[in-house]
């Protein structure tokens, strides 16, 4: 029993990796203290956005939004997804087929024990949600999953 113990408690410790991604500070064109972000955002949006939180799904008011328009980073205004490229993927979040390109960045995310592609915005650095190889096979088939609360819409 006690070598079981053991041996999980080596495989939670090697598998929950939390911080992996943020070993190495990236530099984005708009940097500000955690006061700053805080006195900018609203709690939900601080969690999301500044570390990495997730909203919880069905929740965003942006989920069934069906107009034209711009879906920009809640944080800083950077235009980070199109409408025309938005989907249902009934997962409860906003996703979309394809980011507008070099507004949205890449990193590795460990924190549930496997590598998924996390996303955020380029210019800021605030976290918008991941990208999955799950979406529409008709056109990227890729499926942007993205925090709700981390966007804000222009409508054209």
């Amino acid at each position: 029993m006690k070598k079981i113990l053991i041996l999980m408690s080596l495989i939670l410790f090697t598998c929950c990796n939390g911080n992996a991604q943020n070993n190495t500070k990236e530099k984005f064109p708009v940097e500000k203290s955690a006061s700053e972000w805080k006195a900018e955002l609203t709690g939900q949006q601080f969690n999301v956005l500044r570390q990495s939180g997730t909203e919880r799904a069905f929740t965003s008011d942006l989920l069934d939004n069906k107009k034209k328009g711009t879906y920009t980073c809640a944080a800083c205004g950077n235009p980070v997804f199109e409408s025309k490229h938005k989907f249902d993927s009934g997962t409860g979040w906003p996703s979309f087929d394809r980011e507008i390109k070099g507004n949205v960045s890449f990193s590795s995310d460990k924190k549930l024990g496997y590598t998924r592609v996390e996303e955020h915005c380029s210019n800021c650095g605030s976290h918008l949600g991941h990208v999955f190889d799950d979406g529409p096979k008709g056109t990227t088939g890729k499926r942007h999953c993205i925090n709700g609360v981390a966007l804000n819409f222009q409508e054209d």
